[in-house]
């Protein structure tokens, strides 16, 4: 029988582009797969393929379980969402909490996170943090996955992990570098670098919304690589070969990361290719524990019990960074006069 049949399921788990790009690939790979399309807006996904005889929903089992390891489901009938409210009697303490030693650690001069409306290299090493265990990031750790899996056949482990770690390093350090060389080609106003401020701001204040997991629409507003860039940098994974890992760390730098891109905005107001460089490696820096610790083992906060508070609190911190970056934006320009005395 080669018959080849559409098909619609629900897909529950999906957040944001990345996590288009994230199914698309997995489902594609499967080899009665001949086609497939993810729809972050409706969170379904179609497929065409030969199933044989199978029922819809022996089918959406079957595609859950590549899909599985990286927090979603498949299935017929389209999955209540619960945004988990009692969540937040948690998450907003601890939200608080780092609030509080942000300001602590600000005052006493220890940590300069925020200046005159800039994002400093400490800024962009916490966003990182943030970044790597939200799911913005699970296609990196998909790709990661991915690639450890091709290598592990042939006995190899060590090697191509440090060889992603150091050319994801390297690479956003230089490309970072180049985006900030770019800006210093032309100089930007005091209304343009207010935009590209405010912009940046608004840019992380809809990724902490979507991490709250409780505003629907909000996905829909989320910025995101042109697919095909990500799709040709996701595709390097399947390449074995042995300069592999190294360029599938180079690649991470144009995933549909909302996280990375807002970083990537950021570095072009620097115009300095050692400002820019730094900011994006301090960025790397900061996902780089969690990254490895994925290398190694089969972490994943997506699957935690707690996952939904943590991501709540990430949330919280994100929105936190957000308004500091805009209030701080408007103070740059003079219309409101200086919130935060840092």
């Amino acid at each position: 029988m080669t018959d080849q049949t559409k098909y619609e399921f629900h897909v529950h788990g999906m957040h944001c582009n990345a996590c288009i790009l994230m199914t698309e690939s997995e489902l594609g790979d499967l080899p009665n797969v001949t086609y497939v399309r993810s729809n972050l807006k409706t969170h379904s996904v179609e497929v065409v393929g030969n199933f044989g005889d199978k029922t819809p929903e022996e089918i959406a089992e079957e595609l859950t379980v590549p899909l599985k390891p990286h927090g979603y489901t498949v299935s017929v009938e389209k999955q209540q969402h619960v945004a988990n409210w009692e969540d937040f009697k948690i998450a907003v303490p601890i939200a608080v909490a780092f609030a509080v030693l942000f300001v602590v650690l600000q005052k006493t001069g220890l940590v300069n996170l925020v200046n005159a409306g800039t994002v400093t290299y400490g800024t962009a090493f916490v966003i990182g943090i943030i970044a790597s265990l939200s799911t913005c990031m699970a296609v990196v750790g998909g790709l990661l996955l991915s690639m450890s899996a091709t290598f592990a056949k042939e006995g190899d482990k060590v090697k191509p992990q440090l060889m992603f770690h150091g050319g994801r390093l390297v690479s956003f350090f230089v490309l970072g570098g180049v985006i900030g060389a770019v800006g210093s080609a032309f100089t930007l106003s005091t209304s343009a670098a207010f935009t590209l401020s405010v912009i940046i701001g608004i840019v992380m204040l809809i990724l902490g919304i979507n991490l709250l997991d409780v505003f629907h629409w909000a996905k829909k507003l989320q910025p995101s690589m042109p697919k095909f860039i990500a799709k040709y940098a996701h595709g390097v994974s399947k390449f074995n070969h042995t300069l592999t890992p190294l360029l599938v760390g180079v690649a991470t730098f144009f995933l549909p990361c909302g996280f990375t891109q807002s970083m990537q905005l950021y570095t072009l107001t620097t115009g300095s290719f050692l400002d820019g460089g730094l900011t994006m490696l301090s960025f790397a820096l900061g996902t780089l524990p969690v990254l490895a610790l994925l290398s190694f083992s089969s972490f994943s906060i997506t699957n935690s019990s707690k996952s939904g508070i943590f991501f709540k609190t990430a949330g919280l911190v994100v929105i936190m960074f957000a308004l500091f970056n805009l209030a701080n934006s408007l103070v740059v320009i003079g219309v409101i006069p200086p919130i935060f005395n840092f």
